[in-house]
């Protein structure tokens, strides 16, 4: 008995090391804005991540068929999109705000996939939560970074319907690696106007690995382990965390002091994204 409860939890502390392991690197991240700037910063995680996994994958190119390369694509360019407009969000917002605003996407993305009336009170509760944080109530939050922040949301959406249909004709690591490469050219032409490409020195090569390692290396790795034992309906159960775990990541690591309000707000959407996700049929949350 003990060692199948064993077996069972190691999964499940699989999922929340990648939770926070995700948040941790996006605390690098913020510390690495001042420098490079969200543009290069974005470029740094997704290029040498992508270099992480060529060598770990070894990917055959050559073996691709056009439906995959169709299907892969448009994945890899709207996980650039993503990142790179989260990074934006995050330069002007704290790291548990724009983590939380970012959610609504993969929220809405469950209630649309569901036909029960108790999934729009899931709604209206985490609509509710980003109201308590909206400028109006004193909070001091930057509408432009809410803004993108909301739009990398969008994307992450996309993101999680692009991928369910690119894991049906590729390899998953595969999938993550080409996708990886093609997020790069998403962000790679505003690197070039960026005046933080010319603050990059070698000194920078150790945190951007952190970086690389942290949110994508290391999370992607402990989802594919733990999707093995762990049924999708828990696995984004536990994904909803991810709000509360950036807020206190964001306290803990940059020293983001939220107010009594924005915590409260948090909550909700946490709630919120946790019950949408309980009386839905079969839905998947990745980490971004």
């Amino acid at each position: 008995m003990m060692h199948k409860n064993k077996i069972a939890i190691r999964p499940l502390m699989a999922v929340l090391a990648s939770i926070l392991s995700v948040q941790i690197g996006a605390a690098i991240a913020k510390d690495l804005f001042p420098v490079l700037g969200a543009a290069v910063t974005a470029a740094v995680r997704i290029g040498l991540a992508a270099l992480i996994l060529l060598v770990v994958n070894r990917t055959n190119f050559k073996a691709l068929t056009r439906d995959q390369w169709k299907a892969v694509i448009p994945y890899g360019l709207c996980l650039g999109a993503m990142n790179f407009i989260f990074y934006l969000a995050l330069s002007r917002i704290p790291l548990g705000i724009a983590v939380t605003f970012e959610f609504i996407g993969p929220l809405l993305l469950v209630v649309l996939s569901s036909k029960k009336l108790i999934e729009f009170v899931w709604v209206l509760l985490a609509l509710f939560g980003i109201v308590l944080m909206t400028p109006w109530n004193n909070t001091n939050i930057d509408l432009l970074g809410a803004g993108l922040a909301l739009l990398a949301g969008a994307f992450w959406a996309g993101y999680i319907v692009l991928g369910q249909r690119v894991s049906a004709v590729l390899d998953g690591r595969q999938a993550v690696t080409i996708g990886m490469l093609f997020a790069f050219v998403i962000v790679l032409p505003f690197v070039c106007t960026s005046d933080g490409i010319f603050n990059f020195n070698i000194t920078l090569l150790i945190p951007g690995f952190a970086l690389a390692l942290f949110c994508s290396a290391v999370p992607f790795s402990l989802e594919m382990y733990a999707l093995k034992y762990v049924p999708t309906k828990t696995f984004s159960i536990l994904m909803s965390m991810e709000p509360a775990v950036a807020a206190i990541c964001g306290l803990i690591f940059l020293r983001e002091h939220l107010s009594v309000l924005e915590y409260a707000a948090i909550l909700l959407v946490v709630i919120a994204s946790a019950g949408a996700t309980i009386g839905s049929k079969d839905v998947l949350i990745p980490a971004e």
